[in-house]
C-alpha cells in the first residue's frame, strides 16, 4: 500500500543527501536546499539503510543518493549494497561524474540501477568557468563508463545559464543520443546558489521545449515523475524539468527528502521538519523500535506534504 497526501499524491520516491561535501564548486548548485560543507553528523551507513527499511515498509521502493557530490563518500558502494538488499524497484544516484569512470561497474555490481550526470557545458573554458573545475573530459569518460557497465537508464543534467551555456543546447541533444544518454533539460532553481544569481542566469525553457516538440516522433507523460513529458527526438530522448512556479509539477511530487545529516524534507525549497537523528542516536532503540519510530516520522512527514506552487484560485487569476 502506498502513502498519499491530503492532495492525493502517492508518496513513492525518497531522495537521500549522503553528504555536503562536493569537490567543485558550481555557480548555480541548489545543494539540496542546504549550504554548508561536510559535516560530522552525516548519516553512516546503517543509518541510510533503516530510513530506507522504514521507507521500503511503508511502501516507498525509489530511492536517489544525492549530495553534494556523494561519490567523495569512500564508504558509497557499502550504502549503495545495504540500500539494495532492501529489493528496491529503483536505485538511483545523482554526480557530477568526475569519479563515476572508477566507481561505475563497482556500484553496478553493489545494485546500484541507474544514474544522472551533471554536465553544465560541453566546452571545457565554460565547464571550468561554471564548475571550477578542468573535468570535463574525465566527466564524459565516466558517462561512457556508466553505460558501459549497463546503468538504464544514464542521464545528464543539463541546467540551462544565460550567458553561459544557452546556445549548447543542440550540442547537448546531439551529445546524449550519441552516447546513448537521455538528456534531461532543467530550469535554474532559485534554491542555494541558484537564488544569488537567479535573475541574472534564469532562462525560460519554453522556446526549447517547443522546438523538441515540434521534431519529437513521440511524447510519452510521466506520471509520477512530475507529469513531466519525454520527448523522442531523431533517436534520442529529451525531458524537460520546469519546477519554478509550475503548480503541475507541484501537484504530481511523488518525493520525500532526507537531509545529509539525517532531517526530513517535505520539499527542495522548505526548511526540514523532522529531524531523524534522534531516533538513530536513542541507545534505548534497538534497530527494530528505530525502524517502527522512522516509519511514524515519515507518515507525519507525509502529512505535512503539499505543493509549493498551487493552483491559483483567485477570480481572474
Amino acid at each position: 500500500m502506498v502513502l498519499a497526501d491530503r492532495y492525493g499524491r502517492p508518496l513513492m520516491h525518497l531522495r537521500i543527501s549522503v553528504t555536503m561535501a562536493c569537490n567543485y564548486a558550481c555557480i548555480y548548485c541548489h545543494r539540496e536546499g542546504e549550504l554548508g560543507s561536510r559535516r560530522p553528523d552525516e548519516l553512516k551507513p546503517h543509518e541510510i539503510y533503516l530510513i530506507g527499511k522504514a521507507a521500503s515498509e511503508l511502501g516507498i521502493r525509489k530511492f536517489k543518493l544525492t549530495g553534494g557530490e556523494p561519490l567523495l563518500r569512500d564508504d558509497i558502494v557499502e550504502v549503495v549494497s545495504l540500500l539494495n538488499s532492501l529489493q528496491p524497484l529503483d536505485l538511483a544516484l545523482t554526480t557530477n561524474g568526475y569519479f563515476l569512470s572508477e566507481y561505475a561497474y563497482e556500484l553496478k555490481r553493489a545494485g546500484l540501477r541507474r544514474v544522472n550526470v551533471s554536465i553544465p557545458s560541453l566546452r571545457r573554458e565554460i565547464y571550468r568557468e561554471i564548475t571550477g573545475v578542468d573535468g570535463l573530459e574525465k566527466v564524459l569518460e565516466g558517462v561512457k563508463a556508466a553505460i558501459s557497465a549497463g546503468f538504464n537508464p544514464v542521464k545528464i543534467n543539463y541546467v540551462l545559464l544565460r550567458g553561459f551555456n544557452e546556445n549548447e543546447f543542440w550540442d547537448f541533444v546531439e551529445c546524449a543520443r550519441n552516447l546513448g544518454a537521455i538528456l534531461q533539460v532543467i530550469e535554474l532553481q532559485p534554491e542555494g546558489l541558484g537564488s544569488k544569481n537567479y535573475e541574472k542566469l534564469h532562462v525560460n525553457l519554453s522556446s526549447f521545449e517547443e522546438t523538441i516538440k515540434e521534431k519529437a516522433s513521440k511524447v510519452v507523460y510521466r506520471r509520477y515523475m512530475h507529469n513531466r513529458p519525454q520527448y523522442y527526438v531523431d533517436g534520442g530522448i529529451v525531458e524537460f524539468v520546469r519546477p519554478t512556479c509550475n503548480p503541475d509539477f507541484c501537484m504530481h511530487c511523488t518525493r520525500l527528502r532526507i537531509t545529509a545529516n539525517g532531517s526530513i524534507k517535505t520539499c527542495l525549497f522548505l526548511k526540514p521538519v523532522i529531524d531523524l537523528k534522534s531516533i538513530l542516536m536513542n541507545e534505548s532503540y534497538d534497530d527494530k523500535v528505530k525502524v517502527e519510530k522512522i516509519k511514524e516520522a515519515i507518515v507525519k512527514a507525509n502529512e505535512l506534504r503539499e505543493p509549493y506552487y498551487k493552483v491559483s484560485t483567485k477570480r481572474g487569476e
